[in-house]
């Protein structure tokens, strides 16, 4: 048998696919170096996206690709992680101390958003990202309750501290005022209240901040939409029509102001007893693949009916953060490194590499 070499390594690194990304490792560009020694392999790969929860998945696929050829050769692969800033929309500019926004929106109320968008925080962080979440729900602030944190932030005048809960660093309005306080502003002073919420909280090196829209496709969320410098969108629906219908609105709104849909993600997709384990699609079957395909998007993943779900968030302790190994956070996590994923592959953003230049008549 021939010796091995680095091209043939590379050529065989070019049948394993990345499981949350959909590429093979070569044409996704997270083959960093390959060395060839002997009977001994080395692969570095970088992953443009955090993916704990995939690398044995991929270390074993690499071996397993070098080794049927080449049996008895030891392969080690080291996989790190970059996650950088990707281009977002025209007339918005990124935030220095955020790398990504990605924005969870539906088209109507109740279909579990603001759940899935603090247990996607939290998965990106179980993920290896930092994270952070901005409720942008003025009217209907949720994220205080649901990770169980109301203090008020800390300010010197000019900003806000971040609160920190289970790790990830989140802002509210509702940290800013009674919860049973209603909210009786107009439009501008919604929108100029976000505004405030996002640009003068002192956000800490996030990797990625998960933004919680307020629902609807209105007015109150195309201007928030244009003035919030966003990476990506994350659809939540639930199957039954009624939703479906105003979650196409909801992605027909991100296309108008050109920002990229990253998936769909299908909530309380089916039910199963907690007595008899029966299993019953309560809200219909099948939408949010239907959609994903209409559109041309991915669908990120199907969340269950789950009563812990619920009681999670209600008793601040959401579902990734409270049992971390549970079959429901391994799907926010799936979701979460699906959506990170479809999110590296977009334009960066170059901005930050380019010098301010100054011209002065001497």
């Amino acid at each position: 048998m021939p010796d091995l070499t680095r091209e043939e390594v590379r050529s065989l690194l070019a049948r394993v696919t990345e499981p949350d990304l959909g590429r093979d490792l070569v044409a996704s560009g997270a083959v960093r170096d390959v060395e060839v020694d002997g009977t001994s392999v080395s692969v570095k790969l970088r992953l443009g996206y955090p993916a704990r929860g995939s690398h044995e998945e991929i270390r074993r696929a690499v071996t397993e690709a070098v080794t049927a050829r080449h049996p008895g050769v030891q392969v080690r692969v080291d996989i790190d992680t970059e996650i950088v800033a990707h281009a977002v929309q025209r007339g918005t500019k990124r935030m220095g101390s955020v790398k990504n926004i990605v924005a969870v929106a539906s088209g109507k109320g109740g279909v579990g958003k603001s759940t899935v968008s603090v247990n996607l925080a939290l998965a990106l962080q179980a993920e290896g990202a930092r994270v952070g979440i901005l409720d942008a729900d003025i009217y209907g602030p949720s994220q205080p309750r649901m990770l169980g944190c109301r203090e008020r932030p800390e300010s010197d005048g000019k900003s806000m501290e971040p609160n920190v809960a289970w790790g990830i660093q989140s802002m509210s309005i509702g940290y800013l005022i009674d919860e049973e306080t209603p909210m009786i502003w107009r439009g501008p002073m919604v929108t100029s209240a976000l505004e405030q919420l996002l640009t003068q909280t002192a956000w800490k090196d996030l990797d990625y901040l998960v933004v919680d829209l307020p629902p609807g496709t209105g007015d109150i969320q195309l201007t928030l939409c244009q003035k919030i410098p966003v990476s990506g969108a994350i659809i939540v629906t639930t199957p039954q029509d009624i939703a479906l219908l105003d979650a196409r609105k909801a992605l027909r709104m991100f296309e108008k102001v050109e920002v990229p849909v990253l998936g769909i993600v299908e909530n309380m997709s089916t039910h199963i007893c907690s007595r008899c384990g029966h299993e019953e699609h309560i809200f219909g079957t099948g939408g949010g693949l239907a959609m994903a395909k209409q559109y041309g998007v991915d669908l990120l993943g199907e969340l269950p009916l789950d009563i812990r779900i619920r009681e999670g968030v209600d008793n601040g302790r959401p579902t990734v953060a409270l049992e971390p190994d549970s079959p429901i956070a391994a799907i926010y996590r799936q979701i979460a490194r699906r959506a990170a994923a479809k999110l590296s592959q977009r334009a960066k953003d170059y901005s930050a590499a380019f010098p301010k230049i100054v011209v002065e008549n001497t």
